[in-house]
């Protein structure tokens, strides 16, 4: 049986929220959001966690967050820099952009860092104990050579931040497994509180009930080649560009409508909470220190 490793998406800007929120305290001993994530995958059967940063945060990354953690568990990190894995040519025809290419980039920055079953999270959102059991069952039972990837899918409006608009993928299942699934950059509030995509040039209505994606996904080793190619058509278009992305969620998806893999779907009814916003940081600290009145985490998390 595998013991699956965990995959952290760290190395965003953290643009809307104002700061690195990555190794942001927001735990009674000076914890991250993060630490929590990490504690969880590690109590649900993950043995090893790999993190994805830039070079620039190093530091602070380890002195607030992963020095910590690898006292407690196998834990490594890679850089994702906006170079990383292009051409020579493909570098210099991009020497006006600045950021890094998106969550699809990020996952192949680390993939000489992962030989077995894996997870994917953000760093910056909370996905609850029984997600991570979810997925840390089904991954275990996989072998390396499988195409039986997974993911968790959240009720959308248990995902919704009063601070402003969330990025989310909208999923369609059938029979327990993904159908495809479309990432929606814009989901906030109106005045009236409906549930607003603005998509397209558009403003769709949404009921609240859809499933979506929290970039919560669980591969076999196998999904690298579907990355790689689905990395190399997207870089092809958009190699000029200074803002496009390539998104995970979409990518997960093409695995599944190209018939390259097949993708179950599993679901929670866990509320999340996360650190998009400044304005964020006070809820977090709240429902965690309520989490840790209740039992449901311990005073301190780790052994220092």
């Amino acid at each position: 049986m595998n013991k699956p490793t965990l995959m952290v998406l760290a190395a965003g800007m953290g643009s809307r929220y104002g700061g690195v929120k990555q190794i942001d305290a927001v735990g009674k001993n000076g914890e991250t959001l993060l630490d929590f994530g990490v504690y969880d995958a590690n109590k649900s059967g993950f043995s090893k966690v790999v993190f994805i940063i830039r070079k620039d945060i190093e530091k602070d990354f380890r002195e607030r967050l992963f020095d910590r953690i690898a006292k407690n568990m196998d834990a490594t990190y890679v850089f994702q820099s906006k170079d990383k894995i292009l051409t020579e040519e493909q570098k210099a025809l991009s020497k006006d952009r600045t950021k890094p290419w998106g969550t699809i980039h990020a996952v192949l920055c680390a993939q000489e860092a992962v030989k077995e079953p894996f997870a994917v999270i953000n760093a910056d959102d909370y996905y609850g104990r029984e997600a991570f059991s979810i997925l840390g069952k089904h991954l275990s039972g996989l072998e390396n050579d499988s195409r039986d990837h997974a993911m968790v899918g959240y009720v959308l409006e248990n995902t919704m931040s009063l601070s402003g608009t969330v990025s989310r993928a909208i999923c369609t299942v059938k029979d327990d497994y993904l159908v495809s699934m479309q990432e929606n950059t814009k989901i906030g509030y109106a005045e009236d509180r409906k549930i607003i995509s603005h998509i397209d040039g558009k403003d769709i209505v949404l009921s609240g009930k859809e499933w979506v994606s929290m970039n919560f996904f669980g591969f076999a080793p196998t999904v690298f080649d579907g990355f790689n190619a689905y990395w190399d058509d997207f870089i092809k278009d958009n190699v000029t560009t200074e803002k496009a992305e390539c998104y995970l969620p979409n990518g997960a998806s093409h695995l599944v409508t190209s018939g390259e893999g097949q993708m179950r779907f599993y679901t929670t009814q866990e509320k999340w909470f996360g650190m998009t916003y400044s304005e964020d940081r006070a809820i977090v600290k709240r429902e965690l220190a309520n989490k840790i009145i209740k039992g449901y985490y311990p005073e301190k998390l780790w052994k220092y």
